[in-house]
């Protein structure tokens, strides 16, 4: 049967804090990727669920919110996947950048390997 979602907390590559509620038995783990000046990419793992492996199934339908702190994040996806086949998914997120441009925000959100 599936657990209740839990809460927590990582930060990104400008130190901006951010909450994430997720379902204990899906989620491995949220990761943010961001353009740098230099024009190179900036990969950082946001939150890690602290249970390595599920101890339920998670359900035929599982849910992740990710908000920032200061309020220029906030998106919850919900995804139905009764036979527990999704691995990956990515959420392309517009915040307000310098200058007035916006600036592209990749949230990934990885799934747990299923129980056997």
């Amino acid at each position: 049967m599936a657990r209740h979602n839990r809460d927590g907390t990582g930060a990104d590559q400008g130190g901006i804090e951010y909450q994430v509620s997720y379902q204990p038995d899906w989620l491995k783990r949220v990761k943010v990727t961001r353009q740098l000046e230099s024009g190179r990419q900036s990969t950082k793992t946001l939150f890690r669920n602290p249970a390595r492996e599920p101890e339920a199934s998670p359900g035929p339908r599982v849910r992740t919110r990710v908000v920032s702190a200061d309020g220029s994040v906030d998106f919850e996806i919900a995804l139905a996947d009764p036979t527990a086949s999704v691995t990956r998914v990515r959420v392309a997120y517009e915040v307000p950048g310098a200058n007035g441009r916006a600036e592209e925000l990749e949230f990934t959100v990885e799934s747990l390997d299923p129980i056997d």
